[in-house]
């Protein structure tokens, strides 16, 4: 009973500040909290490339300027079919968007694996010189050591 006692003493004092910093400190959480202030951070970027609720973006004013200045908007366009409206505009306008954003990040995915390869490409290559001059430097090494 005591060595229970003790136990929870010592969490006790470790208190839930202490507790907090550890979680903190694991690593997960702060990069996951990284990757959502750049995924907003991302948000911002796309919204001006494919347009949203408060402007078209860049591409919608570039098909505006393709079809003579007028900008496509089929957010308001329904189907009507027995009485009902079937807002396939808004679906249609959100699937394009989404397009859009999937396209812009595997753009942004694709330049930054190419960057990274040719990065990894330059450290392999670094390993490897310091690899083959070991090698070098052992045969030397036990070269001299059957000499003397």
């Amino acid at each position: 009973m005591a060595e229970i006692l003790t136990k929870v003493e010592k969490l006790a004092k470790r208190g839930v500040i202490v507790e907090f910093k550890e979680f903190i400190n694991r690593g997960n959480v702060i990069d996951i909290a990284v990757a959502f202030v750049m995924g907003a951070a991302f948000k911002t970027v796309v919204d001006s490339f494919a347009g949203s609720e408060k402007g078209p973006g860049i591409l919608g004013g570039l098909i505006g300027a393709m079809f003579g200045g007028k900008q496509p908007d089929f957010s308001k366009k329904v189907l009507n079919v027995n009485g009902s409206d079937i807002p396939f505009g808004a679906f249609a306008t959100s699937s394009l968007n989404f397009f859009f954003v999937a396209l812009a990040l595997f753009m942004v995915v694709k330049l930054y694996n190419k960057f990274r390869s040719t990065d990894d490409k330059a450290k392999a290559a670094l390993n490897t010189n310091d690899l083959l001059v070991e090698i070098r430097d052992e045969l030397r090494a036990s070269r001299t050591s059957e000499k003397g």
